[in-house]
């Protein structure tokens, strides 16, 4: 690969899940920005929005996401909100080809209400903020490169399967996966 592949979307998307899957198939290094930015502040992203807020948090996500997309190509997942930065959406278009997972609001509900470590959702309408969020960043999402419909009834191979052949479709170069 001569470029990053960086999924981007709303948080329950399947960024991480679908990432990792592909990354596994096409013999590149795996990225999770958030998981980065934890290890780096060495506190989960819901301590430093609490401590720190999210301004801050913003700005060490943009620091980490630098810091990936300056290494070698491999898939990277970041976080919901990195997108919409817009310096981070030159970053990645510097790098690497963005793929937006495009879920729907019932699917990403489904997939968020147990977690308690969305700190954006800590609000007494959790999904009614929720759908605000995409409302708000569908717009932007779409900018990406390449937009996937990921499916609720998907697995998280089949998602992969299906990914793989549209960017096949859509980069010549795109590596051989297994």
């Amino acid at each position: 690969m001569k470029r990053h592949i960086v999924m981007i979307g709303m948080m329950g998307a399947g960024k991480t899940a679908i990432g990792s899957e592909l990354a596994r198939r096409l013999h590149v290094p795996f990225t999770d920005s958030d998981a980065e930015i934890e290890s780096a502040a060495a506190m989960s992203i819901s301590e430093i929005f609490a401590r720190d807020g999210e301004a801050f948090f913003r700005d060490r996500e943009t620091q980490v996401l630098s810091r990936i997309l300056k290494g070698p190509p491999g898939v990277v997942s970041t976080g919901g909100g990195a997108w919409m930065q817009a310096g981070n959406r030159e970053l990645i278009r510097a790098h690497g080809l963005s793929v937006w997972l495009n879920c729907d609001l019932e699917t990403l509900w489904h997939r968020v209400r147990q977690r308690s470590t969305r700190p954006l959702l800590k609000t007494a309408d959790p999904k009614g903020t929720l759908a605000r969020l995409l409302e708000q960043r569908a717009p932007v999402y779409a900018g990406a490169d390449v937009t996937f419909e990921a499916r609720a009834d998907d697995s998280i191979e089949a998602a992969a399967t299906r990914l793989i052949d549209q960017l096949r479709g859509i980069v010549p170069e795109f590596p051989e996966a297994k």
